[in-house]
């Protein structure tokens, strides 16, 4: 039975590794030599004009932050979508579950005047 817990083991302690390595290497590694023109502020090849400091509403991200939840949601029903007739109550429950929450957070936001665009 121990010997099945060891794979998972040896991927928690390597996985963060494999991640942090390469970023370390590089800063070891890398070359530092700051200069202004590195300094600067790049924005797709067009030099910046005055400020590069934008402030976007709070409102937009509340909308990315909706579409995510609805994206996300749409991953996880899609695999119940697909194997429908060879799943269980259990499993048909907790999808329903899944949606009933997802359109009371849905619900309470709207309620709470979250989603007004102006």
């Amino acid at each position: 039975m121990q010997s099945e817990w060891q794979f998972i083991v040896l991927f928690v302690v390597i996985a963060p590794l494999l991640a942090v390595a390469p970023i370390l290497i590089n800063w070891l590694l890398g070359p530092k030599k700051p200069n202004p023109i590195k300094q600067q502020t790049y924005e797709c090849g067009v030099e910046t004009v005055g400020d590069a400091w934008v402030q976007f509403k709070v409102q937009y991200y509340i909308y990315a932050l909706v579409f995510v939840i609805f994206d996300i949601e749409a991953v996880f029903l899609f695999p119940i979508a697909a194997a429908y007739d060879q799943l269980g109550l259990f499993a048909i429950g907790a999808a329903i579950l899944f949606i009933v929450l997802l359109a009371d957070g849905l619900l309470y936001a709207w309620g709470r005047g979250v989603l007004e665009w102006i």
